[in-house]
């Protein structure tokens, strides 16, 4: 069996990636998936540089032209949106070395890349979403479930889709940043920057229903979702446990906890709400982001006329 690709020394990632994901992680809080898909376009564009496309190893001297021609080889080994990830996360590596001086330029400004397609997000319709949170419930009226586990999932999916959160957001989620009173969350998302969202009637009181019941410790630096041994739960352990109450409900398994956030906004523009406030809730710093859910607003307006306009 041949060998797999020369992953980079030790000595390369403690001096150059470390203090970049400890920064990241640390300062920024980004996601442990976020800094994995980070490091994973690190040891690629260390490979690269490794067959001479880039002329040196040396991160401190690649040239503008040796990221042009990083960018052409990768389009015959990544999608479209995969290489846009790996040069966000070059770029974001070179701008932080750049303030600390040890590189006199950021070779990937500026550096073409092919456009993305821009696809529609995928969202479940009201109906769907109101089957897949009775989930919960339904199992626990067959006896397939215990109380704990049914009010914790159920808890899970309120937050995601009445709170509009990132899972991300949802799992680091302590007490200290919920007022009850006033059904509202706290959030730190991405970059740090902190927002408001409120959770809604319903979210609300099973929050309540949960803090009372079934939490064992709600100080201000609890987390409020966790496992059946009290500890914070997982972004893996919610993906999973969103794919026992799709396949309940007849729903693709391929749906992820963000898929509800998406449904969240939709929802929400559908029922008339402005854009700028939809923006605020989920907390994007550029409209264009949530903009593209005005597409599928338009495409479900369009649907409805068609069935129903006698011109149509």
């Amino acid at each position: 069996m041949s060998a797999g690709p020369e992953p980079p020394p030790a000595a390369v990632v403690a001096e150059w990636l470390t203090p970049f994901l400890e920064f990241l992680g640390k300062e920024r809080r980004y996601s442990a998936y976020t800094l994995r898909n980070y490091r994973q376009a690190f040891e690629d564009y260390w490979r690269w540089l490794g067959t001479g496309g880039g002329r040196t190893r040396q991160f401190d001297r690649v040239e503008l032209r040796a990221a042009r021609d990083f960018v052409i080889e990768a389009q015959g080994r990544f999608g479209r949106r995969t290489l846009h990830n790996h040069v966000s996360a070059l770029r974001a590596f070179y701008k932080f070395w750049l303030l600390r001086g040890r590189v006199a330029r950021n070779p990937f400004t500026g550096v073409p890349l092919p456009k993305l397609e821009r696809r529609l997000p995928q969202f479940l319709t009201e109906q769907q979403m109101k089957e897949l949170l009775t989930g919960p419930q339904r199992l626990l009226d067959a006896g397939s479930l215990d109380a704990f586990t049914a009010w914790r999932d159920r808890l899970v999916m309120e937050l995601l889709y009445g709170g509009g959160l990132r899972v991300s957001e949802l799992v680091a989620l302590d007490y200290r940043q919920i007022d009850l009173a006033n059904g509202v969350a706290r959030v730190l998302g991405k970059g740090r920057k902190e927002r408001l969202c409120p959770l809604g009637r319903v979210a609300t009181a099973v929050l309540e229903k949960w803090r009372s019941e079934f939490a064992r410790t709600t100080g201000p630096g609890a987390p409020v979702v966790v496992t059946t041994q009290h500890r914070r739960l997982s972004v893996r352990a919610v993906q999973l446990l969103l794919k026992r109450y799709l396949a309940l409900a007849g729903l693709p398994l391929d749906l992820t906890p963000h898929k509800l956030r998406h449904s969240y906004a939709t929802h929400l523009l559908n029922a008339g709400a402005d854009l700028r406030l939809v923006q605020e809730l989920l907390g994007h710093a550029n409209l264009n982001t949530t903009q593209i859910y005005t597409h599928v607003s338009v495409a479900r307006l369009k649907e409805v006329y068609n069935k129903a306009h006698p011109r149509a």
